[in-house]
């Protein structure tokens, strides 16, 4: 994570697409449903119905009232968990069973109707006076009368979805040949299978890894996969190379980890075989599982509702120190309050942000060409003050609501960022961009234990990397509140804030 060797520093200029990648990525819109997503969606959607119907069922009986409120209510929420227990068993909840609903609900109905014979048991042995006025089977029809034509009408919809590309996950191959060849015919010949190819990328000559492998293109080198990768939604790169070729899986994992994306290795033509848990599978065909995507599904969805929600309540509570901040600014030094700055986002994706402008506007640096140090001449005196107890980020709280940035995550840089000795961040840092495989944050794990502010040590820019990558590789709710709580305390240590 030093340094490379200058042979091995990563080309500053950006890879161009040819001519055939440029077309596939006309093809490929960003309008889609993810599918874990959806399934997810309709088991909470189905456990709501089934409570619901449940509710109503008891709700409508006379004599309810006697037994009050409580007791049906927690039925109800009882039989529905259990179902939804049951039917996620009976693998009724994944997108080949969705999608086929038509010839397997009767799985459906017999998870339902065990759900509610196990709630009517335990009624009958826990409060056996009140089992009597329980309409088990208007709540077992009701549901169903609500779930099986919805079921039929999604089914419908996933194969049109299907159809038009809105259902589906993207993958590119990852090395061509034979073993390409063999792992696509494999994964077409897969019922309900949700995989789109999207091309193929291989450093090998046409020789060695044709131009076509099974009707899809090769697009370009491994490095012009990563551009593509970012350019368009991908979900997952197959690798089809041998493990025997480790050397080689080695150099393209360093090339490809970068990228917020699932990678598997296909095992379909392994020599070697491991434990069952080991494999994950599409359909029958095996793959080992590489990397997996930071904040996939719902924990993107949780980590945004924590955005949306202290971004806001953050906005109201500050509001006077930013207005104070803004006059400051404004009767300190002539020029804009606001500094815009293009940084690097998700996935190396450019963002601008804003902060309380802190230099001296005719010496303002958009592209950060040269670093902040300590005694800076250009940083005004509100400017000190803002950029050593940080009240200058407090205009990216509104990048936090246009999404562009997280409330925690690694801190964005400056796209042409250097360090004090004249060196890209690129060149300090090996695998660098894995930095952005999730979104950067206003604060992070790494600024909480202090690594912030100049770097006129390259040291100190491999342990914020260090750091960043601690953050990716474990994040979780509590992790973003903890660092969240930290934050003001870490402020007190502003050493390196200049």
């Amino acid at each position: 994570m030093v340094k490379p060797e200058a042979s091995q520093a990563p080309s500053r200029d950006p890879v161009k697409l040819n001519e055939q990648a440029e077309q596939a990525l006309a093809h490929l819109d960003n309008d889609f449903i993810s599918p874990r997503m959806l399934c997810s969606l309709w088991r909470i959607g189905e456990t709501a119905m089934v409570f619901a119907a449940g509710a109503f069922s008891w709700e409508w009986r006379q004599g309810l009232s006697e037994t009050g409120p409580w007791l049906p209510l927690s039925s109800a929420l009882a039989g529905s968990l259990i179902a939804a227990a049951i039917i996620t068993s009976a693998h009724a909840y994944e997108l080949a069973f969705l999608r086929a609903a038509h010839r397997r609900i009767w799985r459906v109905v017999a998870g339902l109707g065990l759900a509610i014979g196990f709630v009517a048991a335990a009624l009958g042995f826990l409060a056996p006076g009140t089992l009597a006025v329980f309409p088990f089977a208007t709540w077992f029809f009701l549901s169903l009368a609500v779930i099986v034509p919805a079921r039929l009408i999604l089914g419908l919809n996933l194969r049109r979805w299907a159809r038009n590309g809105r259902m589906e996950r993207r993958a590119l191959i990852v090395g061509g040949g034979k073993n390409a060849e063999t792992l696509i015919r494999r994964l077409e010949m897969q019922p309900g299978n949700d995989i789109r190819i999207c091309g193929i990328f291989d450093d090998r000559d046409d020789r060695r890894s044709p131009p076509l492998v099974a009707g899809y293109p090769k697009l370009g080198t491994i490095a012009e996969l990563v551009e593509f990768a970012r350019r368009t939604r991908i979900d997952m790169l197959i690798v089809t190379l041998p493990l025997s070729a480790e050397e080689r899986l080695l150099v393209l994992m360093k090339q490809l980890w970068v990228l917020p994306l699932d990678i598997r290795l296909a095992a379909h033509a392994g020599e070697m075989k491991f434990r069952p848990r080991t494999y994950s599978y599409i359909g029958s065909v095996p793959m080992i599982d590489v990397v997996d995507r930071p904040l996939a599904d719902w924990d993107a969805i949780a980590k945004r509702a924590l955005d949306i929600t202290a971004a806001s309540l953050a906005i109201l509570v500050l509001s006077p120190v930013m207005a104070l901040a803004a006059l400051a600014v404004k009767l300190d030094s002539p020029g804009p309050v606001i500094f815009r700055q293009k940084r690097h986002g998700f996935n190396n994706q450019p963002v601008e942000i804003f902060k309380f402008r802190s230099l001296h506007h005719a010496m303002s640096d958009p592209e950060a060409k040269q670093i902040v140090t300590k005694g800076d001449a250009r940083v005004t005196r509100v400017g000190a003050f803002i950029r050593r107890t940080s009240i200058d980020e407090l205009p990216q709280l509104f990048n936090v609501l246009r999404g562009d940035l997280s409330l925690v995550g690694p801190r964005p840089h400056a796209i042409h960022a250097k360090s004090s000795r004249d060196e890209t961040f690129t060149e300090i840092v090996d695998g660098y961009f894995g930095r952005h495989k999730v979104k950067p944050g206003i604060t992070g794990w790494a600024q909480i234990h202090g690594w912030r502010g100049e770097i006129d040590d390259p040291e100190k820019l491999v342990r914020r990397f260090e750091f960043d990558l601690f953050y990716i590789e474990n994040w979780s709710l509590l992790l973003d509140m903890y660092i969240l709580a930290m934050t003001p305390i870490s402020l007190f240590r502003s050493k390196s804030a200049y």
